[in-house]
């Protein structure tokens, strides 16, 4: 995921220079993050952290038949990665599922890539809401155990560690401080965490231990409160880049078990030039610290009893046991036989992704019942729940046909929070991050609700929702505010988006044709039969931008000329993070009609075939110079296969649509094993996106069109697996004698009964059975 500064205008692919080639800018704060100011990018040190990727949360194979699912994630998944290429663009995140406080470790302030695994000096403890480099962080603080006088600059105070001896989990951060000789670890609950220190004895001749804990504010609001007598210290962080309104601020209660010495406020600036306030805390001589954080969007009094409640007494083991309990509790939701160790690894570092966003935002309401919400809609604290942080042009695609299986009830909580959103801004959001983001094309959210309704999932308002998503479809929002479709007007007038007016106009009408269709099928289940028939004729808006000559979607201008000259392989505007070939099959709600216009479905399975042996050449166009994305699809043997970005995750399953299942089955099974591991992804993962992709596959299913409730059938990874659904019931997913060899499908069973085509409904899956897969070394037909 990335927003780009500010592209260079070009005229390549027939693209005038209107400004800019996407929406998905780099949103600058202050200065320009480049290579040359990312301090990770040496290639000794790099090549050095491979060695100790494996060290923080690898079970051993003499134990992994015995571990539990949070000791098999590996936290190190996909942070190996740079502006320059990614391998998932994620943090080592300690938090619980779905928290609002996610905490990890910090080794360089004043970058959005503020970890990196082959650092071998950490800054402190960051309690972060960043979902994505790209993004940057809002409200976030630094916390470092120190001992003796220390300057709290970032760079002064850090430590050196050695990474392969930190444990790193789901639920604690562990490592040794080799310059404060100080054993730190921080337990994370849903808001909170506490952090403990315990300092090694002087040795004869020694300076005696005198713990502290330095605190690095990006940017104070208001002054650092201090209440000696009560060992307690507020302050609350407004640092944002954007998706806040005026006043917004993170609240920090800081709760000491001992009474400090000395408690000092200074400021310095980071190495982008950015002011940060500090706060360094001294204590007495020692060998024990403990701090206990709270945190809120609210108040410091409700992070004082967000503590309470959630921390209270407990001591950090008791914490961080029930961290596991409910770690275990959600990844259990699937077990897995028949897996080898670092299946079992990735499988469950995936799994552990899904379920970091979007991030909860609601807190309970003080001497009362319920939770209430900081609203970054409208400023305002409101009743309710909220979330935040998914890029719905990421996670509409496997992330929330995953959670409509695995966690319905979740899911339904998370999409009545997009419902109070509309409700308390007025608009649906595009990009909640956490509050309105411009960011990706299209208005997605209306696959979210699309896909709930039709599998009946979740009790929020069917009218409110349609009547928010046809206002985006209809009328006039503010795309750049992060609200609203872009190109609506040309959208209804000329049946599509013009190229030579607006960005990335074939990316906007294929998802707007996609929303149509969308909410289509939610006009059909309230009986709107004249919106349904409306919508469905607007779904078919895709055929205006498809060529039939050269047989991919092409940018039109408004006079109805298409973009000249035509080059399949020039990224950017008129398409979005990839070129004609990453967007040939932009409708998924029209596979088949797309496939006819092909020439039928051997004419597709041909495309796809050719999709997949052509070179992965890439030309920059309107970007000036080499992304990330274009890096990493060039870095595999996957052709023209960019599974590095979520536009080509359906493409794969588009083969047994084809009459070509064997094809699916033979390339899905290359992608789980060549572009995924314990360790790294194929690209940016996106809150969960690449991580579903990778679940569903393992299970041998995908949903190919969000909204369409019915998966398509691929090829199972394991021997069997038992997924827990809603109201008791499983879905044991069986594939006996399945090895890496037997990658191809002889038949596949339902409850004993097989099944002729290649997809499953999605409400007969809820229902629970045994999906059986009868498996080959040899294709089949």
């Amino acid at each position: 995921m990335k927003k780009s500064a500010s592209e260079s205008l070009g005229s390549a692919n027939g693209v005038a220079a209107t400004g800019g080639a996407s929406r998905r800018q780099f949103l600058k704060v202050s200065g320009v993050v480049t290579a040359a100011t990312f301090l990770g990018n040496d290639s000794t040190a790099m090549a050095a952290a491979e060695t100790h990727m494996d060290g923080a949360a690898a079970a051993s194979a003499a134990g992994a038949a015995t571990a539990s699912p949070v000791e098999l994630v590996n936290l190190l998944q996909g942070t190996q990665s740079t502006p320059r290429f990614s391998h998932g663009n994620t943090l080592p995140i300690a938090a619980t599922p779905f928290g609002m406080a996610h905490w990890t470790i910090q080794t360089d302030a004043g970058t959005p890539w503020f970890f990196q695994p082959w650092n071998r000096r950490t800054q402190g403890f960051r309690c972060t809401h960043q979902l994505s480099p790209w993004l940057y962080d809002y409200g976030s603080a630094t916390f470092l155990p120190v001992s003796g006088s220390v300057t709290p600059d970032a760079s002064a105070r850090a430590s050196s560690y050695i990474p392969e001896q930190a444990k790193l989990a789901p639920n604690s951060l562990e490592l040794f401080l080799l310059r404060y000789r100080a054993r730190v670890e921080l337990v994370p609950t849903t808001r909170c965490s506490v952090i403990t220190a315990k300092y090694d004895a002087a040795l004869p001749g020694d300076t005696p231990r005198k713990p502290g804990l330095i605190i690095d504010i990006p940017k104070l609001a208001g002054e650092v409160q201090q209440h000696k007598e009560s060992r307690r210290i507020e302050f609350a962080s407004s640092e944002s880049s954007g998706g806040t309104p005026d006043g917004f601020a993170c609240y920090y209660v800081v709760e000491f078990a001992e009474v400090w010495e000395s408690c000092v406020v200074a400021e310095h600036k980071d190495r982008s030039g950015a002011v940060r306030q500090t706060v360094a805390v001294s204590f007495a001589q020692g060998e024990h610290l403990e701090a206990r954080i709270g945190t809120s969007f609210i108040s410091a009094e409700q992070a004082l009893f967000n503590l309470e409640q959630e921390v209270g007494k407990a001591d950090a083991a008791t914490l961080k046991q029930r961290a596991a309990e409910e770690w275990n509790g959600m990844l259990g939701r699937i077990a897995i036989e028949g897996a080898s160790l670092e299946q079992q690894r990735t499988f469950y570092s995936c799994l552990y992704r899904t379920m970091l966003f979007p991030r909860t935002f609601h807190e309970p309401v003080p001497q009362g019942s319920g939770v209430h919400h900081y609203s970054a809609f409208n400023g305002k604290v409101e009743p309710g729940v909220m979330y935040a942080d998914h890029g719905y042009w990421d996670v509409y695609r496997a992330w929330y046909p995953l959670a409509s299986l695995l966690f319905p009830e979740k899911l339904a909580e998370i999409l009545q929070a997009w419902v109070n959103a509309y409700k308390e801004g007025g608009w649906f959001p595009q990009f909640p991050a956490p509050g309105y983001r411009a960011c990706m094309s299209g208005s997605l959210i209306d696959s979210l609700f699309a896909d709930a309704i039709v599998k009946n999932v979740g009790m929020f308002d069917r009218e409110v929702v349609f009547a928010g998503l046809k206002k985006h479809a209809t009328q006039v929002g503010d795309p750049d505010k992060g609200f609203g479709r872009v190109g609506v007007t040309e959208y209804m007038q000329l049946h599509y988006v013009p190229a030579d007016k607006i960005e990335q106009s074939v990316a906007e009408t294929a998802d707007a044709a996609y929303g149509d269709f969308c909410i289509a099928q939610i006009a059909r289940s309230l009986g709107k039969t004249d919106d349904y028939a409306h919508f469905m004729e607007r779904s078919k808006y895709w055929r205006n931008i498809y060529d039939t000559e050269v047989k991919f979607f092409r940018g039109k201008n408004a006079d109805g000329s298409w973009l000249a000259p035509f080059n399949s392989f020039v990224w950017g505007s008129p398409y979005e993070e990839g070129s004609a070939w990453q967007h040939r099959w932009d409708a998924p709600h029209a596979i088949a009609d797309v496939m006819e216009s092909m020439g039928g479905k051997a004419a597709a399975a041909e495309a796809l075939e050719q999709m997949l042996a052509t070179p992965p050449i890439f030309e920059v166009g309107v970007y000036g110079s080499e992304i990330h994305e274009m890096s990493e699809m060039a870095a595999v043997p996957f052709g023209q296969y960019a599974h590095s970005n979520q536009p080509s995750h359906h493409m794969l399953y588009l083969f047994a649509h084809a009459g070509k299942a064997e094809r699916l089955q033979f390339w899905a099974r290359r992608v789980m094993n060549e572009l995924y591991s314990p360790d790294g992804f194929a690209g940016d993962e996106d809150t969960g996106s690449m991580a579903a992709w990778y679940v569903l596959s393992a299970l041998g299913i995908y949903q190919v069109c969000p909204a369409v409730p019915e998966y398509t059938f691929g090829s199972p990874l394991f021997q069997r697996a038992t997924v827990q659904l809603a109201g008791g019931k499983k879905l044991v997913v069986e594939a006996p004698g399945n090895t890496p060899e037997t990658v191809y499908v002889r038949s596949v069973r339902f409850n004993g009964k097989q099944q002729a085509g290649p997809v499953i409904a999605h409400d007969a899956l809820v229902r629970g059975g045994t999906l059986e897969f009868a498996m080959s070394a040899q294709k089949q037909g």
